[in-house]
């Protein structure tokens, strides 16, 4: 593990409820970052999303993928103590339905960036099995 929930948040403003990862596993600032997020019975949003029938939001899926890309951006000297903001969500692909028990792998590759605007490619895997995909874009503010 390079980094922990804790250490995370030195980097993104994000907090419970809202931050989705719970490692960092792999970071290049500027250019990528891999980060895990274990999914419980007790997350916030299976109250609601489905009784009966646990699935985690696609969008909170994406979220937790900007936030894994936030922390590649955010890292380099340049942006420490910036935040991170979407600019948009292109190409979002839902494969698999991720459940209680479940632990996202979350990467996500800056592609190119030009000014305070980044872009990237991001991947969720359970496993081996692709759960979403994405292409985002990022704000430095």
């Amino acid at each position: 593990m390079l980094l922990n929930s804790n250490q995370i948040q030195e980097i993104i403003p994000h907090r419970y409820p809202m931050l989705l990862v719970d490692q960092i596993l792999e970071l290049e600032a500027g250019v990528m970052a891999t980060g895990l997020k274990n999914v419980t019975a007790n997350e916030y949003f299976f109250v609601g999303h489905f009784p009966g029938e646990h699935v985690m939001p696609g969008v909170l899926i994406i979220e937790a993928l900007a936030q894994v890309g936030a922390v590649a951006l955010l890292s380099l000297e340049g942006n420490k103590g910036k935040t991170a903001y979407f600019g948009g969500i292109k190409s979002a692909k839902f494969k698999r339905k991720v459940i209680p028990g479940d632990t996202l792998t979350l990467k996500t590759e800056i592609t190119r960036s030009r000014g305070s605007v980044g872009f990237g490619t991001a991947t969720a895997y359970v496993g081996d099995q692709l759960a979403a995909e994405a292409e985002l874009i990022f704000s430095i503010g």
